[in-house]
């Protein structure tokens, strides 16, 4: 089962890090997507990485959504489902 996660090299890395090899010890494939100081600092064997920019703190949830904003879209467009119309979408929305 590949897992994604996602952890830039933060105050809370080395936990991330814990999890993943709680992963890869029950067999996960991991796809990292993190900072350069993360990729050195995770040490794992036989994982995926995707290395993002360093950027502050402050804007870094707005840089790490994109790549998994496009392995969502990707994924519902090879699954075939039309990405324009999602389904169940009233049931999480409010309209007032």
């Amino acid at each position: 089962m590949p897992v994604i996660v996602i952890a830039p090299y933060d105050r809370v890395f080395d936990k991330t890090v814990s999890n993943m090899q709680e992963v890869a010890a029950r067999g996960g494939r991991i796809i990292l997507l993190t900072d350069r100081k993360g990729a050195e600092a995770a040490g794992l064997q036989g994982i995926s990485t995707v290395i993002l920019p360093d950027v502050p703190a402050t804007i870094a949830p707005i840089v790490y959504s994109v790549p998994i904003q496009l392995l969502a879209y990707h994924t519902a467009v090879q699954r075939g489902t039309d990405v324009d119309q999602p389904r169940n979408l009233a049931k999480s929305v409010t309209v007032e």
